[in-house]
C-alpha cells in the first residue's frame, strides 16, 4: 500500500529481494526534503542512510555534476585521471594523510583496508596476520568485510568466515592490551570510530588515544572507518579527530560524493606504500564523474560552512530530543555526535519506519531498537524542530502502546 495514498504499490518481480522496503518511491527531492510519486512530502531524517551530504539537488553541485556528464563520465585507470589527484590532495591536506585509493563503495574502501592490513604483516614477515575488530561492528557484506563485522545475524548462512580476526568489545582499553599480550600475530586494529550500524555507539575519545599509543607500541596499523561517521557528520571532517589522532588507514565513502557512488581509503606514511602497482584495483573506482563528486562536495561543504553547521544544528537537534524524551519510560539514552544521532528504546522498534513515514518522515532503525538520524548536513535549525516535533510524539504513542521485549541473545 502507498503510504500517502493507501493504494497498492506496484510490487517488484524481477528484483531480487534483499530488501525489505517501505510502500513507497521517491520521485524528486529539494534541500532537506522529498516527495513520493504520489506526490507527498517528507523531511529526510535518514539523507540516503548518511549519504546526501547537501541534501537533495543541490544548487551549487547540480550545474557541476551536469557540466562534467557532458564531458567524461568514465576513464579506465590504465590513464591518469586529473581530478583523482585535485580529489585525493584534498582529502589528504583535510586528514594529515599522505595518499588514496579510489573505489566506489564502502565495502570496497573497508576490503582495500583489510588487505593493506594483511599485505602489511606479510611485509614484516607475519605468515598468518590478525586483525582486531569489534563487537557490534559492522564494515561491509563481502565475505572478508562480514566477517570483520560484529553481528551474527548478517553473517548466519555464510560461512565459513574468514579467519584472522581478533574480536574484542568497544572501549575496553583491558581488552586490547590482553590482546596484545597474548595474539603476536595482530597487525592492525580495524574499527568505527561511531558504530552507525551497531546502534550509534561512539568510540571514546580516550579509548581512540589508548588505541593509537597501542598501535605504536606494538608497530600496528590504526585503521579506522570513517564510511559512515566521516565528512563533516560529526560537525569535523573526520569524527577521530575530536580526539586529536591520526590514523594509518581510513576507509570513507558515503557523504564524499553527495550521492555519486564514491569510496576512498586514505593512508598515512606506514601504510602508503603497502600496496603497489598489481596488488589492488578498482573498475569504477575514481571515475571522472565521482571525483568530480567529491571535489565539488568539498568545495560546497568549505563554502557554506557545513561543518559548523552540523555541530551546531545537531546540538540543538539532540538538546529537543533530550528535552522531549528525557526521562520517558522506555527511552534508554540518547547518544552521538553531529548530525549522526540515536535513540535507544526498550524494545524492538523497526515499525517506527512506517509510522514516521506516514507522518512525512523519513527515518532509519537500526539494532533492533536504535532510531537513528543521519539527516543531510544543511539540515536548518527550524527543519531540525521539524524534526523533533514529528519524531518525538511518535516514540512516545509506541512506547506507549507496545511492550517492552527482552533484547535477543542473537
Amino acid at each position: 500500500m502507498s503510504a500517502a495514498t493507501g493504494q497498492p504499490v506496484a510490487t517488484e518481480p524481477h528484483v531480487m529481494k534483499t530488501y525489505s522496503r517501505l510502500p513507497l518511491a521517491l520521485s524528486h527531492g529539494k534541500g532537506c526534503w522529498v516527495w513520493d510519486t504520489d506526490g507527498k512530502k517528507y523531511l529526510d531524517g535518514l539523507g540516503g542512510i548518511a549519504v546526501n551530504t547537501l541534501g537533495h539537488a543541490h544548487p551549487k553541485l547540480v550545474p557541476a555534476l551536469q557540466e562534467q556528464l557532458g564531458k567524461l563520465i568514465h576513464s579506465s585507470n590504465y590513464y591518469l585521471v586529473p581530478l583523482q589527484e585535485q580529489l585525493a590532495a584534498k582529502l589528504c591536506g583535510l586528514s594529515g594523510l599522505a595518499n588514496v585509493f579510489f573505489c566506489s563503495t564502502g565495502l570496497e574502501a573497508n576490503e582495500a583496508a583489510l588487505k593493506i592490513a594483511r599485505k602489511f604483516g606479510h611485509d614484516k614477515g607475519v605468515a598468518r596476520p590478525e586483525i582486531v575488530v569489534y563487537e557490534n561492528a559492522f564494515h561491509g557484506r563481502s565475505i572478508a568485510t562480514l566477517s570483520a563485522t560484529g553481528n551474527a545475524k548478517v553473517q548466519a548462512g555464510f560461512g565459513p568466515l574468514v579467519e584472522g580476526f581478533v574480536r574484542v568489545p568497544l572501549n575496553d582499553v583491558a581488552a586490547l592490551e590482553d590482546v596484545a599480550a597474548t595474539h603476536p600475530n595482530v597487525t592492525a586494529v580495524f574499527m568505527e570510530v561511531i558504530q552507525g550500524e551497531g546502534g550509534v555507539n561512539l568510540a571514546t575519545a580516550n579509548y581512540l588515544r589508548a588505541a593509537r599509543r597501542i598501535c605504536d607500541k606494538h608497530g600496528w596499523l590504526l585503521m579506522l572507518d570513517e564510511v559512515q561517521c566521516g565528512m563533516g557528520r560529526t560537525g569535523k571532517w573526520f569524527a577521530h579527530q575530536w580526539a586529536g589522532i591520526r590514523p594509518d588507514a581510513m576507509p570513507l565513502a558515503k557523504g564524499l560524493g553527495s550521492g555519486v557512488p564514491v569510496g576512498a581509503v586514505l593512508c598515512g606514511p606506514t601504510a602508503a606504500g603497502v600496496l603497489q602497482p598489481g596488488n589492488h584495483g578498482s573498475t569504477f573506482g575514481g571515475n571522472p564523474l565521482a571525483m568530480r563528486a567529491g571535489v565539488e562536495t568539498i568545495r560546497i561543504m568549505e563554502e557554506d560552512e557545513l561543518l559548523a553547521n552540523a555541530a551546531t544544528v545537531g546540538a540543538v537537534l539532540r538538546a529537543t530530543l533530550e528535552h522531549e524524551l528525557g526521562g520517558v519510560a522506555g527511552v534508554t539514552e540518547i547518544r552521538g555526535q553531529g548530525l549522526m544521532l540515536g535513540i535507544e528504546l526498550d524494545r524492538p522498534c523497526g515499525e517506527l519506519l512506517g509510522r514516521a513515514a506516514a507522518a512525512g518522515l523519513l527515518i532509519s532503525v537500526t539494532a533492533e531498537r536504535v532510531v537513528r538520524l543521519l539527516p543531510p548536513l544543511i539540515l536548518s535549525a527550524d527543519e531540525a524542530a521539524q524534526m523533533a516535533a514529528m519524531l518525538c510524539p511518535l516514540i512516545k504513542q509506541f512506547l506507549a502502546t507496545s511492550p517492552a521485549t527482552p533484547r535477543s541473545s542473537a
